[in-house]
């Protein structure tokens, strides 16, 4: 047995669902990137390009392409973000990556970005059945989480709002394709990014000495 073959093999069934170890282990360590995130650990990066590569196999057996084609996109955008807040650290008070608000002129265009590329991606979804079920759902989420990673990257806030919009889509679309490990992750997620939005939103607004209990 290849290691392919075993990261498609199931690990065990509950609650009637079959969970594959690669969507199993993939989003563990998404899991742990979007807390390291939310701790504005540089370590986000590489953990976000690990749950990438192994969810690459969970998506592909599921035959949902918008998902290979965003855990790929995940790997590209990990690294650039990577060196982003490589190049940003020491920005914060407490020597991490300063976060703010978008401009609305940034929002503007995160907008645009997501309205345009879910149209896109979603029409080229449609024109090739093959690629995804669920063309529609699995463009938003694709889209989506490029958006969100790219606000990340920057160290803006909005960051978790479009997490919050990829996870409405993004759980039943998971239970629906047989992917039950990533439907209960997603639901961690959602609390995972209302806790990491009041944390930077904060930040935005209290000098990080004090936020780490130092004198302001």
């Amino acid at each position: 047995m290849n290691a392919l073959s075993w990261l498609n093999g199931e690990a065990f069934t509950a609650f009637g669902q079959r969970i594959i170890w690669s969507d199993m282990i993939g989003n563990t360590i998404g899991l742990a990137a979007l807390a390291l995130g939310w701790r504005r650990s540089i370590l986000t990066w590489p953990a976000q390009l690990l749950s990438g590569l192994i969810l690459v196999a969970a998506y592909a057996s599921a035959q949902l392409g918008g998902g290979v084609g965003k855990q790929l996109l995940v790997i590209a955008v990990a690294v650039w973000g990577w060196r982003q807040w490589h190049l940003g650290r020491g920005q914060a008070q407490d020597g991490t990556i300063a976060v703010r608000f978008a401009t609305w002129k940034e929002r503007g265009l995160l907008l645009a970005g997501a309205v345009l590329g879910t149209l896109a991606v979603g029409g080229l979804f449609t024109l090739y059945p093959s690629l995804s079920w669920s063309p529609w759902a699995d463009a938003y989420i694709f889209v989506g989480t490029l958006v969100a990673m790219v606000a990340q990257a920057r160290g803006m806030v909005e960051f978790w709002f479009a997490w919050l919009l990829v996870d409405i889509v993004g759980v039943p679309l998971a239970f629906s394709s047989g992917l039950a490990f990533s439907g209960l992750v997603y639901v961690v997620y959602f609390a995972l990014v209302l806790w990491g939005m009041r944390d930077w939103w904060l930040r935005t607004r209290t000098p990080a000495q004090a936020l780490e209990g130092a004198p302001a």
